[in-house]
């Protein structure tokens, strides 16, 4: 280094010289044992004397070294300060002397700071570094008082491990209380969030006064207009964690739903597809927010229809897109009422005749007869699709040039084809 140690400082940096090796020990040990039960209670009478002068150095070194706690200490956040570095070396002091009895004092104060760090908007790490810094400052003190007090070298490597053991299960406390305030606060969210899409869906939803309230407790900015988006409730967490926090989402009706604000935005599109993947997701119509309980009703039926196989499912479904087969898949009844009337000449068929031809008919109305814009779209000659339609002719007579009747046809080949052979 260039420059000699002189009094306590080189007496400390011998001191951790010896006691180096015990911090390996510590990283296994910590929290599975309590070290300081091997330690003489005589040792709380050397470090007793020393609490109120060290208390006022380690708050001094936290506000000096963690930008977090560089405010003044005062009112209920310094009271929080005070009263943690106060009761974590008291209690230190009070393991030494009576492990047993000192356990049964509050851990409580360490947890609430846990929590106190999430409630002031702060990470865990600000907290764990005041620990941290706590224990070197205090290992520093307590090194020189002991030392001078003529103790010997294995128990200086206890103290140290004890220092920083009870740091470990200081730390551990307000680990919990963090996480268990995060816990609480996510389910607050969810609720909220929950009340939110619960109103947006219902056929007589709140005013928009009273919309905007509830949005803002949920901590979410209502939009004009937006549109529902349902999934397998087992696949909302997974496809949510992949959109922007603009998107709310919350199980409704045993289904997940996804609330899309702008859903006809620039790119926005592109980024449901990538959060579905391969999932099954019908994206609703898009309406003013206090008109979508019929967007809700249909993405719902274009749900079950994608699962029965009546539309194409795998990845994001839009409604917009599919609007005459849910027509068709939700008047089933109807449906097979038609199709005894007009398709019953279909049905002495074979099954893979009557797919055949259901196909062709389809094709034909939607060409208008285009025989060349027939064969491209069902991969034959030409000619294939001038036969197929005079085979049609055959079984289904003129009904394929009268407006009402074509009409009625349509319907039920699609419901035909929907239902498969």
């Amino acid at each position: 280094m260039g420059q000699e140690y002189l009094g306590w400082d080189a007496i400390i940096c011998s001191v951790h010289k010896v006691i180096r090796p015990f911090y390996y020990h510590l990283l296994i040990t910590s929290l599975e044992s309590e070290p300081w039960r091997e330690l003489s209670p005589d040792l709380a009478d050397v470090i007793g004397p020393l609490l109120d002068d060290l208390a006022a150095e380690i708050i001094e070194a936290i506000a000096s070294e963690i930008p977090e706690y560089q405010r003044p200490l005062e009112g209920s956040f310094g009271r929080g300060v005070h009263r943690g570095v106060g009761e974590a070396l008291s209690l230190f002091v009070a393991l030494i002397r009576d492990a047993d009895a000192a356990r049964r004092m509050g851990r409580e104060v360490y947890v609430e700071l846990g929590r106190g760090e999430l409630s002031q908007g702060r990470t865990l790490d600000a907290l764990l570094s005041a620990y941290r810094i706590g224990a070197r400052v205090a290992w520093r003190s307590m090194a020189a008082a002991v030392i001078e007090a003529g103790v010997d070298r294995a128990t200086m490597g206890q103290l140290a491990e004890s220092v920083f053991a009870y740091i470990d299960e200081l730390s551990a406390d307000s680990a919990e209380g963090f996480a268990v305030a995060q816990s609480e606060l996510r389910e607050i969210r969810l609720q909220r969030r929950l009340e939110v899409v619960s109103a947006l869906l219902r056929p007589d939803p709140p005013s928009l006064e009273d919309l905007q309230s509830i949005s803002r407790a949920a901590d979410w900015r209502l939009p004009e207009r937006a549109a529902p988006m349902v999934c397998h409730e087992t696949d909302l967490a997974e496809i949510t964690r992949h959109l922007p926090v603009d998107v709310i989402s919350a199980p409704v009706d045993g289904f997940g739903c996804l609330m899309i604000t702008d859903p006809d935005g620039p790119g926005r599109l592109r980024q449901l597809r990538v959060a579905a993947g391969e999932m099954p997701v019908v994206l609703g119509t898009t309406d003013e927010v206090r008109n979508l309980a019929d967007s809700w009703t249909l993405a719902k039926l274009a749900f079950s229809a994608a699962g029965s196989g009546r539309i194409p499912s795998g990845g994001l479904i839009r409604v917009d897109e599919h609007l005459v087969d849910l027509v068709v898949f939700r008047s089933r009844d109807l449906i097979g009422h038609l199709d005894r009337r007009y398709l019953a000449p279909l049905k002495d068929l074979t099954p893979k005749s009557r797919q055949r031809l259901t196909e062709t008919a389809i094709s034909y109305i939607d060409h208008q007869g285009n025989a060349v814009e027939m064969a491209r779209e069902l991969h034959i000659h030409p000619q294939s699709a001038r036969y197929r339609m005079a085979r049609l002719r055959e079984l289904l007579g003129e009904g394929l040039d009268d407006p009402e009747a074509r009409f009625a046809i349509e319907l039920s080949l699609r419901g035909a084809r929907d239902a498969g052979p």
